[in-house]
C-alpha cells in the first residue's frame, strides 16, 4: 500500500510517499480501507517531534480518518467487513490503510459522506469533551470561542448551540465572522493578529466584554492561546470555566492573580488521554454527536481538499493558520 512517511524530523517537505507493506490486524483490531484522513495541528506538530507522544520513525502521521472495514481480528465481535466506519489513531492515517484498535472506530451513518466522518471524530469529540465534560456548558449560559474558525472552534459553536448557549465567536478577519455566524454563532468578533501593544490588548478585551455583555463570558474555550487567552480571561464571567484546549498561537502565560479576581476556574482539555484511560467514552459521545448530526445541528466545513501525494501540502496549510474549517486529504 501508499503512505505518507516521516523518516526525518522537520517540516511538511520533508515528508515522502513511499510503498510500505499492508497492515495485519491483531487481536482486537480491524483493517480500514481509509477514504479519507483529515488533518490537525498534532500533525504538523508530531512530524517536528514537538508533539506530547513520539512514535519511533518511519511513521506516517495523520490522526483521524473515515473509510471501510477490510479485516477483522481475533475478539472483535462489533465489526464486519464492509463496515463504514471513522476512528481516531494518534498517528498512521495518511496512509491507504491502517490496523487500529476496534474500540477507537464508530460505524457512521450511510448518509454521512467519507470525507466528513474524517473530519468528524476527533473535532467534534474534543469540543464535546471539552464543553460537556470539562466546561458543563449550560443552557442558557455564554459561551466565548477563541480560534472559532478553525475545526475546533466551529464545532464548539455548534455543539454550544446544540446545548442551548449563547456563543460569541472570536475570529481574526471579516470572512471568518461570517463563517462562524453561518455556522450558528449570536455574535463574532475581529481581533488583530498578535502581538499586542498595551493598547491593542485593552482593546481586544473591550470588544470581547461588550460582545460578551455586562456578566461575562461563563465558559471559554480556548484553542489559540498566545496573547488572546488573558484577553478572553478578562472578560469571563464570575465563577467562569476557562478551558485550555490548544496552543496555535503559542503557550499563554497568565497571572494567577486573574483567575483569583473572578473566582474562576481554568481547565485542561486533553481528549486523546481521556480516551487512553477510558476508551468506552468514544462510542458514548460518538452517540450523541451522530445524533446532532443526523438533525443537522452539525455539519464538518472542509475548506480544502488534497490528494494523498500532496499531504504535506495540506499540513503546510493548516500550520500556517490559512484554512478555514477543516482540510481533508482524500486517499481513496
Amino acid at each position: 500500500m501508499k503512505a505518507i512517511i516521516s523518516r526525518s524530523r522537520g517540516g511538511p517537505e520533508t515528508l515522502l510517499l513511499e510503498d510500505v507493506d499492508d497492515p495485519v490486524a491483531m487481536a482486537g483490531q480491524i483493517v480500514v480501507r481509509i477514504k479519507a484522513s483529515a488533518v490537525n495541528f498534532p500533525d504538523a506538530l508530531i512530524i517536528e517531534d514537538r508533539y506530547q507522544f513520539k512514535p519511533k520513525r518511519p511513521f506516517s502521521p495523520g490522526a483521524e480518518f473515515s473509510g471501510v472495514v477490510e479485516g477483522i481480528g481475533a475478539d472483535v465481535s462489533s465489526f464486519q467487513v464492509g463496515h463504514r466506519v471513522m476512528g481516531f489513531s494518534r498517528w498512521g492515517a495518511m496512509a491507504e490503510k491502517i490496523a487500529i484498535d476496534a474500540a477507537r472506530c464508530v460505524i457512521i451513518p450511510d448518509t454521512m459522506p467519507f470525507d466528513e466522518a474524517s473530519a468528524f471524530i476527533l473535532t467534534y469529540g474534543t469540543a464535546y469533551y471539552a464543553l460537556k465534560h470539562r466546561g458543563t456548558l449550560r443552557s442558557g449560559e455564554t459561551l466565548l470561542v477563541l480560534g472559532a474558525a478553525g475545526g475546533v472552534g466551529l464545532a464548539a459553536i455548534e455543539i454550544g448551540k446544540a446545548i442551548g448557549a449563547r456563543v460569541v465567536a472570536a475570529v481574526s478577519t471579516a470572512e471568518k465572522a461570517r463563517l462562524v455566524q453561518e455556522h450558528g454563532a449570536d455574535r463574532a468578533v475581529i481581533y488583530d493578529a498578535a502581538p499586542f501593544g498595551s493598547w491593542s490588548q485593552k482593546e481586544l478585551v473591550r470588544r470581547l466584554k461588550e460582545a460578551c455583555e455586562p456578566n461575562g463570558a461563563d465558559v471559554v474555550c480556548d484553542v489559540v492561546g498566545g496573547e488572546y487567552s488573558e484577553a478572553a480571561l478578562r472578560a469571563i464571567a464570575w465563577d467562569g470555566r476557562f478551558l485550555v484546549v490548544g496552543f496555535t498561537a503559542g503557550i499563554p502565560h497568565i497571572a494567577l492573580n486573574l483567575p483569583l479576581l473572578k473566582s474562576c476556574q481554568i481547565i485542561g482539555v486533553f481528549w486523546g488521554a481521556w480516551l487512553d484511560r477510558s476508551v468506552e467514552h468514544l462510542s458514548q459521545s460518538a452517540t450523541k454527536l451522530l445524533e446532532w448530526y443526523k438533525l443537522g445541528k452539525l455539519r464538518p466545513c472542509i475548506s480544502a481538499r488534497f490528494p494523498l501525494v500532496a499531504a504535506g501540502d495540506a499540513i503546510a496549510q493548516l500550520a500556517a493558520r490559512k484554512a478555514i474549517g477543516k482540510v481533508v486529504v482524500n486517499i481513496d
